[in-house]
């Protein structure tokens, strides 16, 4: 619970292009000007948590996100903490575990073809899966066609 309204709200996270992650969040309410936060982030219990390293801030140069590179999915569940500071001020901290395959925005299917006979009126639609670290098996994605008439 935010009692005090410092701690940070609407936390989201997206990752996309297979290995870029961005996670944005809201300044808590009552938070003042000078408040800054800092986003630490861990994908194992063994490992300590690390920094974001490329924040993205707002017209007062609060964070407000952090983007991410060479992110692996595998079956991780990640657990992220956002503390705050803020002189005279404690903030409260928000912590979140996520599982990183439900936050995948996948690419779209590679290598698209359509191939139309005109003598039969039919047309053969290919394509390879959406590119993703993680999914081995292709029997796992579900694809919808949508044709229109023009």
């Amino acid at each position: 619970a935010n009692m005090n309204g410092t701690a940070i709200e609407n936390f989201v996270c997206v990752i996309f292009n297979v290995s870029l992650m961005n996670c944005t969040w809201h300044v808590g309410r009552t938070a003042s000007e000078n408040t800054q936060y800092f986003l630490y982030w861990k994908t194992s219990r063994k490992e300590d948590f690390s920094g974001c390293q490329n924040y993205i801030k707002d017209n007062f140069g609060r964070h407000t996100g952090c983007t991410f590179e060479n992110v692996t999915i595998k079956n991780k569940k990640a657990h992220f903490l956002v503390n705050g500071s803020r002189s005279g001020q404690n903030i409260q901290s928000y912590m979140e575990k996520i599982y990183l395959y439900s936050i995948e925005k996948l690419t779209p299917p590679l290598n698209v073809t359509v191939n139309c006979t005109e003598v039969s009126h039919n047309c053969e639609i290919r394509w390879q899966p959406p590119l993703t670290s993680h999914v081995k098996r292709h029997a796992c994605f579900k694809y919808e066609i949508v044709i229109e008439n023009k």
